[in-house]
């Protein structure tokens, strides 16, 4: 059992004998003499800035000069015990907070969750905007892919609409989408764009202190609430949109159903209404996108997000905007547009659309057959049926190309085509 000789002798001879040995006093035959001095510098220490404190070695040197000759060890552990003492002294505030008191239409904290959800079969980690109303407590959430900024904007306008008004001041942590650099205190460089979103919607925006939770802590809890009642067990949908169409209707039966925590027989959804008549009016929703400039190759291809997106063949080695929205891009070319796609999340994805590659179609009609972008071309009906009739064959596809050089946005605007003086429908 390797037990010594000893403990086995004094086990025998007296069964009920305690074993355990505790410490009553801590002897410092070396550190007594100075414990005045190094408590005093301690004392100073503290009151110092962070930046201008003294590390404990530094604090043992100064005591070796003076003529301590313990060890750095020693000081060390008199540190902490005077740090322990300190703490037990004043009463440990670092868990004792002050409770935040708000008016209707005031105020509203956002924040961000990832949460883990199956869509369309697959397993998929989503970036979850959580917004909520200080005073009524109602609270919005909706999923999205990124957490970038285009998501940010598209956040707010979602939310600011399901509220039904604006409130007056909005209470973020320090995320990069929306703070550009952190100072002292609650100085704060604000992201210009960010700046733009919240002038438009006349939002005062307030960064919490670095670490500091409980300045937001309404939307804190609601992160951990929602993963709680929504997302477990894990959700599993056709798309992000019909997920987040089911958040927003568990948003407002939340509201329902739970009753207001400071308001007596008042459930959040009556709050809601209450408050809603104190927010400010809705205005347009903010055009919320991220812009990047790129160029176009030869092949109308623009990259962002790696993924391609096609172009007009106008805009084909030409410098493009491109302007990422949370569910769209636009491309934009010497202030024209020149494409507009759904976006996609993927990677190495291709979006083609073979209405951009006509131009160059109409001088390589053999392109017709084996071009990328006309593979599986979806045409209107009555496009469909003018290939039919065609037929197959290199001088079909020529005549064909000519109508749609023609004819270019035919399916667009509903014309009737004519071909040879024939009608067709």
């Amino acid at each position: 059992m390797r037990l010594s000789r000893n403990t086995v002798r004094k086990a025998v001879r007296a069964p009920d004998a305690d074993f355990s040995y505790e410490r009553k006093e801590q002897h410092r035959p070396r550190t007594g003499p100075f414990s005045r001095r190094l408590e005093e510098l301690l004392e100073q220490n503290e009151d110092l800035p962070r930046r201008d404190r003294l590390r404990l070695t530094r604090i043992h040197d100064l005591l070796q000069r003076e003529g301590f000759t313990g060890s750095y060890d020693a000081v060390r552990r008199y540190a902490a015990r005077w740090k322990r003492e300190r703490r037990v002294d004043a009463g440990d505030m670092s868990k004792v907070f002050i409770p935040l008191m708000f008016r209707p239409g005031e105020a509203y904290q956002f924040d961000w969750s990832h949460e883990d959800v199956e869509i369309a079969g697959k397993p998929m980690r989503v970036k979850v905007a959580h917004m909520r109303l200080c005073w009524s407590r109602a609270p919005f959430v909706r999923a999205y892919p990124r957490e970038t900024q285009e998501m940010v904007f598209d956040a707010h306008a979602r939310a600011f609409a399901f509220f039904g008004g604006v409130p007056r001041r909005g209470i973020y942590d320090n995320m990069k989408t929306a703070v550009t650099t952190v100072f002292t205190g609650k100085e704060r460089v604000f992201n210009r764009r960010f700046l733009i979103m919240t002038d438009h919607y006349g939002v005062e925006p307030v960064a919490c202190s670095p670490a500091a939770g409980w300045e937001k802590g309404q939307v804190e809890n609601q992160v951990q609430t929602s993963r709680e009642r929504l997302f477990k067990p894990r959700l599993r949908f056709a798309s992000i949109e019909e997920l987040n169409a089911w958040l927003e209707a568990e948003c407002r039966r939340w509201a329902e159903r739970n009753a207001h925590p400071d308001l007596d027989d008042t459930m959040i959804a009556q709050a809601l209404e209450t408050e809603r008549t104190m927010l400010q009016l809705l205005p347009s929703p903010f055009d919320g996108f991220f812009e990047s400039e790129h160029v176009a190759s030869s092949t109308c291809l623009v990259t962002f997000d790696r993924n391609r997106y096609s172009v007009m063949a106008s805009a084909a080695r030409q410098t493009v905007q491109l302007r990422a929205y949370a569910d769209r891009i636009v491309v934009r070319c010497e202030g024209s547009v020149v494409a507009e796609h759904a976006r996609v999340f993927g990677r190495n994805q291709t979006i083609l659309d073979p209405w951009h590659y006509l131009p160059v179609l109409a001088r390589k009609p053999g392109a017709l057959r084996n071009g990328a972008p006309f593979q599986g071309w979806d045409l209107p009906p009555a496009l469909a049926q003018l290939r039919r009739k065609l037929g197959k064959g290199d001088d079909a596809d020529r005549r064909f190309v000519r109508v749609l050089a023609t004819n270019p946005f035919a399916r667009r605007r509903g014309r009737r085509l004519h071909v040879d003086g024939e009608q067709l429908v």
